[in-house]
């Protein structure tokens, strides 16, 4: 993309613009992939900004020439999984923080909710590589072959994670549906 080349040159000079910019563009998208990850908003928050505070850090050694947003969002995943080997985490309920939305309905927005607590609950509880892997497909719209790169591992084993992650989540959802 055309804007993140200019932003990549403009940051590797030192703009400060071109760093809010960055950030501005791609907060969202970050923060959503870290609470698939760590299900826990705060947490993830502390991880974005932990991302930005060192990628800020790096401009005058940035040489990053390939995507920004797969950059980006590999330095999310290696966070996230610095996170939860540091802290022996395991990703819990979500906390309300994460569900907070807009609708003008507010029974759409309280049913949505509802649904995103249980899926995000239930994404918490697939073993890590199905859940990294179902995370960057779905939240983050990566292609298997992106995720593989990432992962270090061939494109028939992460589709695999991915379908085995989809199967569990399936059953999971299910069960639950049947109480």
């Amino acid at each position: 993309m055309i804007e993140d080349e200019i932003l990549k040159w403009r940051f590797r000079q030192g703009s400060k613009e071109a760093f809010c910019r960055i950030y501005e563009k791609y907060l969202d998208y970050l923060l959503t992939l870290a609470v698939g990850f760590v299900n826990d908003f705060n947490t993830a928050q502390d991880i974005v900004h932990d991302v930005f505070v060192r990628f800020a850090a790096s401009w005058q050694g940035f040489g990053q020439t390939g995507n920004l947003k797969s950059y980006l969002t590999t330095c999310i995943v290696n966070q996230a999984r610095d996170h939860i080997r540091r802290a022996g985490y395991q990703p819990g309920e979500l906390n309300e923080n994460a569900l907070a939305g807009e609708s003008d309905c507010p029974d759409r927005l309280v049913t949505g909710d509802e649904l995103s607590h249980r899926l995000n609950n239930a994404i918490a509880e697939l073993p890590a590589e199905q859940r990294e892997t179902v995370v960057l497909h779905l939240k983050g719209g990566m292609k298997f072959k992106e995720i593989a790169a990432l992962q270090g591992a061939s494109i028939n084993t992460v589709q695999g994670r991915y379908r085995y992650g989809l199967d569990k989540l399936r059953s999971m959802l299910n069960e639950e549906v049947q109480k």
